[in-house]
């Protein structure tokens, strides 16, 4: 009788198997696969392509994914740590710091954007032709900020009603994640304060983050499928061509962007004692999947959970301060570009700006991200800066050519800078889990887990 024969199974690479790997893999799948359809020739009609359809749809549904776990998610997430935090002294403290952190970054970064303006003359360098502005779709205003914040409806949903020139109608939902937290904290604070009856509620809500928090894992797993199409998406469909005319505004507001996250960002963080190396490390699924997305609202899922697990924020301030920040920290579309972008259209009309005008981009930049909460993209900033300014809203229209260019860097910033400010004041406070911050990554996306512990038994400061 011979000896059985053992066979060995082939284990794959370390590299192969490594979250951070397949995302630089999926990034430059995405670059290749946009180049091929860039240069196949558009359908009948003048429609995509198949290839660029098939990209837009796989890219759309991946953040339409991460984007239906944002009120679950946020929901929550708010009504347990208000819960968890029902002894805690410095509660209020906490979300001062917060608020006053996001002040100081958007006050460097308005500065930084206003300095890379005027040393570059983005508006006297151009030969963008005024006949081909385009409309732009909002604009901001303070009053909308004030009315924004009473929720329409108990999950802060909205609808909207689109008819085609054919007649056919089509309805799309929509939330603001604004009205969303004004009412998860009212729902919090109300089950606090009814005691032991809301005790079966608060377990209830427990488990359902539990729950959401791993079926958002499953769709965090999807990302380098989902970077690829985005990626591909991005080369393939927008406006690179448009750069000609408005290549030095574009680079003066990468330049300006790189200056705040490789600079500021890593004097902040080495300020405060940390490891530079490991809060880019930590951050980067959330910054990448930023850029290529272009929805800071899309990343919150993912900026909240490399928040918690990544940087060592504890879940209960994580979970107030992230969805937060997501609506009214962003140093890219509320900072760092209407100010170039103002100075832009200043000096393309003529118009010379005073130290006066100076001031109020810097005073609408710091505090005015609020009036544009629960909006989409840096074009209803950019229309509130021009109208404090009383400089042409026309201008808006000029730079929609390279919109989706600058808002990928724009977005990447904002999503950083997301996290970068709960990890500020975690460690001010003294409640960062610094050995999770610097705990080894080894290219997974994120810090080792207990298996047997769900998220809320998970250790975290007693001290939030």
């Amino acid at each position: 009788m011979s000896a059985p024969t053992l066979t060995r199974t082939r284990r794959l690479p370390g590299w192969a198997t490594s979250f951070g790997p397949q995302i630089v893999a999926g990034l430059i799948a995405g670059v290749l696969i946009g180049l091929l359809a860039r240069s196949m020739p558009k359908a009948d009609g003048g429609s995509a392509n198949w290839l660029t359809g098939t990209v837009t749809t796989i890219g759309s549904s991946y953040v339409a994914l991460l984007t239906v776990a944002v009120i679950p998610l946020v929901f929550t997430a708010i009504v347990s740590s208000i819960a968890n935090l029902r002894q805690v002294a410095n509660a209020a403290r906490l979300a001062v710091q917060t608020l006053l952190w996001f002040a100081i970054t958007a006050f460097i970064a308005v500065l930084i954007g206003i300095a890379v303006g005027l040393i570059t003359q983005p508006g006297s360098n151009t030969s963008v032709n005024p006949d081909d502005a385009g409309v732009p779709k909002g604009s901001g205003s303070w009053w909308a900020f004030v009315t924004g914040l009473v929720p329409q409806n108990f999950l802060a949903l909205g609808a909207k009603t689109t008819v085609t020139d054919a007649g056919a109608a089509t309805t799309s939902l929509s939330f603001n994640v604004l009205q969303l937290l004004v009412i998860a904290i009212a729902v919090g604070i109300a089950a606090l304060k009814v005691g032991k009856k809301a005790e079966p509620f608060l377990a209830l809500n427990a488990s359902l983050l539990a729950i959401v928090q791993k079926v958002l894992w499953w769709i965090i797993r999807l990302a380098p499928i989902g970077t690829a199409a985005l990626i591909a998406k991005a080369v393939a469909t927008y406006g690179w061509d448009a750069i000609g005319q408005l290549g030095v505004f574009t680079l003066a507001v990468y330049i300006g962007l790189a200056i705040v996250f490789f600079v500021v960002y890593p004097i902040l963080v080495r300020v405060h004692g940390l490891s530079v190396k490991q809060f880019f490390s930590g951050v980067w699924p959330a910054t990448q999947l930023g850029f290529v997305s272009r929805s800071s609202i899309g990343t919150l899922p993912l900026t909240e959970r490399v928040t918690e697990r990544n940087l060592g924020v504890p879940r209960e301030y994580a979970s107030f301060a992230v969805p937060l920040g997501a609506t009214t920290k962003m140093d890219g579309c509320a900072a760092i570009y209407p100010a170039i972008a103002a100075i832009f259209v200043a000096q393309f009309y003529g118009v010379d700006l005073s130290l006066t005008d100076y001031l109020l981009i810097v005073v609408v930049s710091v505090i005015g991200s609020a009036a544009t909460a629960g909006t989409t993209g840096a074009t209803v900033m950019l229309t509130l800066t021009l109208s404090t300014l009383g400089l042409p809203l026309a201008g808006v229209g000029l730079l929609l050519a390279v919109e989706p260019i600058v808002d990928m860097g724009r977005t990447a910033l904002n999503v950083t800078g997301q996290a970068l400010v709960p990890t500020i004041v975690a460690k001010r406070e003294g409640i960062l889990d610094e050995e999770l911050y610097n705990a080894p990554r080894n290219g997974d996306p994120f810090a080792e887990e207990d298996p047997d512990l769900p998220p809320s038994a998970e250790k975290v400061p007693a001290t939030v």
